[in-house]
């Protein structure tokens, strides 16, 4: 999932390693074919507008942090990809604050999740019992709180992937 104002290394550290790892990696977004600058400027381009995303050819969703989640949340389009991935029961990883699209699901109901601190009233709301941990994994929702706790959420991913 990509959006302006992403945390740059909580979208290419998980791009990175699921491409090393032998996956194909879309950057799902409001708009395809778009450069959407980091925080600090830094372009990443889009592949799929999330109206054209289709939830079965995608095993895997991660939602990086920044304020890109905020953005997210603004397109109904990129809720309705996110709910049909929920939905399906796919892998669902969200870092930081990534959390922020999943409170437009119902994915953290019943859930254990971590998250950036300065969110945790809100997964709380959407139904998360909140843990202050590096990496959190509740069946098919893996979550984990800042850029430094990128290696153990990649490798969680990795290994809901089986890789």
């Amino acid at each position: 999932m990509l959006a302006e104002q992403y945390q740059v290394t909580e979208i290419w550290y998980p791009y990175y390693r699921l491409k090393e790892a032998g996956f194909d990696c879309d950057f799902v977004a409001a708009e395809a074919g778009r450069d959407y600058p980091s925080k600090e400027g830094y372009p990443c381009r889009s592949t799929v507008a999330a109206k054209n995303a289709k939830f079965d050819e995608y095993v895997c969703m991660v939602v990086p942090g920044g304020f890109a989640p905020d953005f997210m949340r603004r397109s109904d389009d990129m809720i309705k990809f996110a709910n049909d991935m929920v939905n399906a029961n796919k892998i669902i990883a969200a870092i930081c604050h990534g959390g922020w699209l999943l409170c437009s699901t119902k994915i953290f109901k019943g859930k254990t999740a971590t998250c950036f601190m300065g969110i945790r009233d809100d997964i709380k709301n959407a139904g998360a019992n909140y843990v202050d941990k590096e990496c959190v994994v509740d069946g098919n929702l893996i979550t984990s709180r800042k850029p430094d706790d990128l290696p153990a959420f990649c490798k969680a991913i990795l290994n809901a992937l089986g890789k």
